[in-house]
Parts: C-alpha cells; sequence; structure tokens
C-alpha cells in the first residue's frame, strides 16, 4: 500500500467520523466533537492533496492553501472559496475557544462534508 493510499484511507475515516457526529442531535457536547473532527478531516483532506500531487504530478507547495490552489488547477477542487475559509475556521478553532466562534464553525460542518465528499470522488476519479 502506497503512501497515498494511506493517507487517503484515513481522510475517508475521518470524514465517515464527522458525518457520524453531524448526524446525532446537536447539543454542546456533539457540537464539539463534531468540530474536533473537523479539524482531522481538514487536515487529512490536504495532506491527501499533498501526497497526491507530489506522487502522480511532481508538484510541491509550501501551504495547505497552496496545495488547495494547485487542487483546483489539477480539477481536484472546485475553484472556490470556502475551501480556504474552511482552513481558516480550523486555524480559528484550534488556536482559541469561543462559544460563538463554536456555532459558527458547526454552521459550516455540512457544507463542508459535502466538499470533503466531492473532493473524495475526485481523487478516485482522477486514478481511474
Amino acid at each position: 500500500m502506497s503512501k497515498y493510499d494511506l493517507v487517503r484511507d484515513d481522510f475517508l475515516k475521518a470524514l465517515t467520523r464527522l458525518e457520524e457526529s453531524l448526524a446525532l442531535p446537536k447539543d454542546d457536547i456533539t457540537r464539539d466533537s463534531s468540530i474536533q473532527r473537523f479539524e482531522f478531516t481538514l487536515d487529512l483532506a490536504w495532506k491527501t492533496i499533498k501526497t497526491h500531487l507530489e506522487e502522480y504530478r511532481g508538484v510541491r507547495c509550501t501551504s495547505p492553501k497552496g496545495y488547495f490552489r494547485e487542487a483546483f488547477q489539477e480539477g481536484l477542487i472546485d475553484n472556490d472559496p470556502f475551501w480556504l475559509e474552511l482552513v481558516d475556521l480550523r486555524n480559528e478553532t484550534v488556536h482559541t475557544y469561543q462559544e460563538a466562534l463554536a456555532e459558527r464553525v458547526y454552521d459550516q460542518l455540512a457544507k463542508a462534508t459535502e466538499y470533503f465528499n466531492r473532493l473524495a470522488e475526485r481523487l478516485k476519479a482522477a486514478l481511474e
């Protein structure tokens, strides 16, 4: 199994776990755990993109946002500023805890899972 297969599998598992937490009734605990799972999923999404671009396209960048921009160029994601907003949200949640921020991030998670699922589909298609 390649490094790409391993990181992609971790991304898909994290995405499943995020979707599981979002399917539960919302309370403070499920909100906070969903945000934590979002952080893992986003980290694994960009690391999967990174590994894909490096192994299959020879592309190297210096940051998650750089890899998302390259992923757009390669057709792995849509040219949508929401990807970069997700990186900013993740950075905020990792370094700060505020109730209002938690609510704002949680409100974006359903949309984020749609984007993650589209990425997973395109990564699969890119290798077929």
